[in-house]
């Protein structure tokens, strides 16, 4: 009888495969804007469902209705808690200064007052929105909001003012992306610790008259380097729960009167507010907080799509 025969799986691009340091890392890398407007933004992951909305297919451009599958990411408006700014140095950019809005200021470390740092803007090399998420709007049952910075377009001028209008403020999703655009989401997987090379870059499982094990490699490389190159051998390990970006999701919906589907979405809840419909799938387990960012290499079309139905069926076989 022939054997089953499977070519060798999972990527040797990302190394080493260590767990991420945290359950969400804000993009280090964004796109160039002249103005003031917010690069990225962040939702939390509730689930998937499909769509029928309207494309334009084949080289005549018909319009047709189309199925896809897309992500539901529940997207609460953040708080603008605080500017922070960079200044320069030998080991590139360090945060130098913060201003907290009189809502959330502490007194221990409160900052200087905006009037004399609108002195100082020639010294600035940097101007970011210190934000916080608002999980009490979500189904989650945390209560600790999540915090990271937003970056801003434009010179540093432009970044300063925009900053300092919306301190203290709400800042929506529909400030930040609009519907038809593509973005670019940076999650990170999901978790599923120490496993074998089997699972985990998909090797041959060895015939029964094998001597030892089976589930293992036959060799750890040539015999001319005396020692075991990195990345080269499928070896056991930490399996998920790294940082991964995909790039140019389509942003199908922007709304904001919730969207629920019947006994809720499984191992989430309900969306009550403000949310996203990306197509396609979007790295990570539900009730993760998803970093999303304005594309930094769009091939596809900026136009809107018209999404005719959202699939509201139970998700648990009722």
């Amino acid at each position: 009888m022939a054997r089953h025969h499977k070519p060798v799986a999972g990527s040797r691009a990302f190394w080493p495969k260590k767990r991420a340091k945290a359950a969400y890392l804000t993009p280090k890398t964004f796109p160039s804007f002249t103005e003031a407007v917010p690069l990225n933004f962040a939702a939390y992951k509730a689930g998937m469902t499909r769509v029928i909305a309207t494309a334009r297919r084949g080289p005549e451009h018909i319009e047709q209705d189309v199925t896809k599958a897309v992500t539901v990411l529940d997207a609460p408006g953040v708080i603008v808690a605080g500017i922070r700014i960079y200044r320069k140095t030998h080991d590139g950019l360090k945060a130098h200064d913060s201003v907290f809005a009189e809502k959330t200021k502490d007194e221990k470390k409160a900052g200087k007052p905006l009037e004399e740092l609108d002195q100082q803007i020639e010294k600035f090399a940097d101007v970011r929105l210190l934000v916080r998420t608002q999980p009490g709007r979500t189904s989650l049952p945390k209560k600790k909001p999540d915090l990271f910075e937003i970056s801003l377009g434009g010179d540093v001028k432009a970044k300063w003012e925009y900053a300092k209008s919306r301190l203290g403020k709400e800042l929506k999703a529909e400030d930040v992306f609009r519907e038809g655009e593509t973005i670019d989401v940076r999650a990170v997987t999901k978790g599923k610790g120490y496993q074998g090379p089997v699972k985990r870059f998909g090797i041959t499982i060895r015939p029964r008259k094998h001597e030892k094990k089976r589930r293992h490699v036959g060799n750890l490389g040539s015999v001319s380097v005396a020692r075991v190159l990195p990345g080269k051998i499928a070896m056991a390990g930490q399996l998920g729960y790294q940082t991964r970006t995909e790039h140019n999701k389509k942003i199908m919906k922007i709304g904001s009167e919730g969207l629920n589907i019947e006994g809720g979405w499984l191992r989430y809840g309900n969306v009550k507010g403000d949310y996203l419909i990306v197509k396609g799938s979007v790295p990570g387990p539900k009730k993760r907080l998803v970093m999303l960012r304005k594309a930094i290499r769009s091939e596809e079309s900026q136009q809107p799509v018209e999404v005719k139905k959202v699939f509201t069926e139970s998700q648990q076989g009722v």
